[in-house]
């Protein structure tokens, strides 16, 4: 018997301390997968992105909000108990036979009293404007969540791409390096065995080390892109970051319809100001009709306990209930209802304004962000070319120099050419997806669920 009663307290102990070691335990990171998607970094970030989680603890607390105010319209229920005792009971006068006043003491020296209230609202200009608001102010904390959501997919898929690029740069200019290597061996051999002077490989060695340079900041802006691109997802900094991307599927992701017609309503922006014109009009209407009175249901019932000995006191109880209706009319308030209800409707106008001037701003979000996407479309397309030619004249240039019809200077300038028409694709080509990021945010159709 005593070995249970051990167990048991054992168990309600570490039943007791349970949440307590759970709050100590040290929270980690997740763990994202090794190679990354555009569309895992997007899942990652939706989250795990701090500002996120925030914008969701917003819209739980304004719930919470609601519910406090919602309550009033519940009943109202609580108990009041008192207890005191008389050192000096008071006096009253009473007339005796003959007419005369004679003062009399009343009442016992010991009271408690212990009543249970009710109170039922049946209407009130508060709780009629928490009812109205409820919903306007749900919506608006939804939308809010819904506007860092597409901030944080926006901001996620253009560093993405911008660390895509950067990476690409990379390789064309370790690419560039293997070609100057093999043009500086072939030079170098070219001088020893007497058939050119030394200038072709020192150019050589000079562009060789041009690459190195560049390569080095190439690797660098990758970490610190890559930095900031975890930060946008939420990771820590020392977990590490490797991103995955199929080339034709990113050629293919570059095509948008450009014919869409643009609708404002469409962009978060205009909504939550149609939002903020609801809980407005909600304001209005509480100040308009803050002249009517409020009324409420009451009831109590109390039961009393007297006697003059403390050790008898709840011996006995007097019992007492009723029940009531409450009438409150605000008859003069200095004018405050109505200066009120005047700054509420300014209030109202000043977000026309605020309606008009956005939908302006978003209509001209609209045309630059078309206008860039075009512009960076048709240098993608022109890359594409620019490409495929100057690599066929890298090839020929350079057979041609290893049979001494083009000299050395010809094939610099072709390898230029390549790395530079290299370097132009791609940076088109992230230019075009990030452009057409801006562009479907524009339109109010960038897509936030993964």
């Amino acid at each position: 018997m005593k070995h249970m009663t051990r167990a048991i307290r054992l168990l309600l102990s570490l039943l007791l301390l349970a949440p307590a070691w759970l709050q100590a335990q040290p929270t980690t990171a997740p763990t994202p997968p090794s190679d990354l998607t555009l569309e895992q970094c997007l899942q990652f970030a939706l989250q795990n992105q701090p500002v996120l989680r925030q914008a969701r603890i917003d819209e739980e607390t304004n719930e919470a909000t609601i519910r406090i105010g919602l309550s009033g319209w519940l009943p109202q229920v609580g108990i009041n108990a008192t207890g005191q005792h008389y050192f000096q009971l008071p006096y009253t006068v009473f007339p005796n036979a003959e007419g005369v006043n004679v003062p009399r003491q009343i009442g016992l020296k010991n009271t408690s009293t212990v009543g249970l209230s009710a109170t039922q609202a049946i209407y009130n200009n508060d709780v009629r404007l928490a009812l109205r608001t409820a919903r306007p102010s749900r919506q608006f904390y939804q939308q809010n969540t819904i506007g860092v959501r597409i901030d944080v997919v926006t901001d996620v898929s253009k560093t993405f791409y911008d660390v895509l690029l950067s990476q690409r740069q990379l390789d064309v200019l370790n690419e560039d390096i293997v070609r100057l290597q093999r043009s500086l061996k072939d030079a170098r051999a070219r001088y020893e065995a007497g058939i050119v002077d030394k200038t072709d490989f020192k150019q050589a060695e000079i562009l060789l080390n041009n690459s190195i340079v560049a390569r080095k900041q190439a690797a660098e802006s990758i970490k610190a892109k890559s930095a900031y691109l975890k930060e946008l997802m939420g990771l820590t900094g020392q977990q590490p970051l490797t991103l995955q991307y199929d080339t034709v599927r990113l050629m293919q992701d570059a095509v948008v319809d450009t014919a869409v017609a643009l609708d404002p309503t469409n962009r978060i922006e205009f909504q939550q100001l149609q939002t903020q014109k609801a809980l407005q009009s909600a304001q209005i209407s509480y100040y308009r009709w803050g002249f009517l009175p409020s009324l409420s249901a009451f009831g109590n019932y109390n039961a009393v306990f007297q006697n003059n000995n403390f050790g008898d006191l709840y011996s006995r109880r007097f019992p007492n209930s009723y029940a009531g209706l409450q009438l409150s009319l605000p008859i003069f308030q200095g004018t405050r209802r109505l200066q009120n209800l005047r700054r509420e409707r300014l209030t109202d106008q000043r977000l026309d304004q605020d309606i008009i001037a956005t939908r302006n701003r978003i209509n001209t979000e609209f045309e630059q962000a078309l206008a860039s996407y075009k512009s960076y479309y048709a240098d993608y397309l022109t890359g594409q070319r620019n490409l495929a030619l100057s690599k066929e004249v890298y090839s020929v240039v350079d057979l041609q120099y290893r049979e001494g019809i083009k000299t050395y200077l010809d094939v610099i300038v072709a390898q230029t050419t390549l790395r530079t028409a290299q370097l132009n694709y791609y940076s088109a080509l992230f230019q075009v997806l990030s452009s057409k990021v801006d562009l479907l945010r524009a339109q109010g159709n960038l897509p936030t669920q993964y």
